[in-house]
């Protein structure tokens, strides 16, 4: 091959990959809380779907006080996943999040998202289609099931029938009309709901009150949120793969 040759099938190979990559599903991770280490989580989690899935991730932090920046990456997002408590946004970061939901694009929202905006309280039950009331004790680890008519839901594809969580249990009933029930959780005398999905705007939404730091580190966890990730976007579920 001559050098010339040589020259022009790299660039076109090199060409190949840049349409490819701008074609790809973008991701927007945004964190904005304390309690359970998202910042370290989220970012890992980003990386991991990147490297094993054909997606681009961009990934968002809040800042003291509440703020976040590059929030005009929601513009250009296909997916956001929200894991984040009690913001104070500015009114126009907030109206920035309030635009992305009303266009009709999908959310994932994990464990704290049920009360991310404490300028914008309706969110959980408007958005993510959840009742959060607060949680039981830390010390009572729940044990996590497939809702039985939820076995064929290709969601859960790959997700185990029953695993345990390192968080507490979230109280959560009932849920909003037109939720679907994918997991609870149980603990001594109580079971909640732990995972459902939600329509809002036509759009697809996603909650789960799991995601604690230990949860991460579950492959249950992790293949329930690549697949809901993948749900979301109307994407074949990858179940484990």
């Amino acid at each position: 091959m001559t050098l010339h040759r040589s020259i022009a099938v790299t660039a076109t190979l090199f060409c190949a990959a840049v349409i490819h990559a701008a074609n790809l599903p973008t991701v927007v991770f945004v964190s904005g809380e304390d309690e359970y280490h998202s910042a370290e989580t989220l970012p890992v989690f980003a990386r991991f779907l990147e490297t094993n899935y054909a997606l681009k991730t961009v990934y968002l932090e809040r800042k003291k006080p509440d703020s976040i920046e590059g929030l005009d990456a929601l513009e250009r997002a296909d997916l956001l996943v929200v894991f984040a408590r009690r913001m104070t946004l500015p009114e126009e970061q907030l109206k920035t999040f309030q635009r992305y939901f009303e266009s009709g694009k999908p959310v994932v929202g994990i464990r704290t998202a049920s009360h991310a905006f404490q300028n914008w309280l309706v969110f959980d039950k408007q958005v993510l289609g959840g009742n959060y009331q607060n949680h039981y004790g830390n010390n009572l680890a729940p044990k996590v099931q497939v809702d039985p008519a939820a076995r064929a839901h290709p969601l859960l594809r790959g997700v185990p029938e029953t695993f345990m969580s390192a968080g507490s249990l979230y109280r959560n009933t009932p849920l909003q009309a037109n939720t679907t029930l994918l997991l609870t959780g149980t603990i001594p005398d109580h079971t909640e709901p732990v995972a459902w999905t939600h329509d809002y705007k036509g759009a697809r939404a996603f909650y789960t009150s799991l995601g604690h730091p230990d949860d991460f580190k579950d492959a249950a966890f992790r293949t329930l949120l690549v697949n809901a990730i993948h749900w979301a976007l109307n994407k074949s579920v990858p179940g484990g793969k």
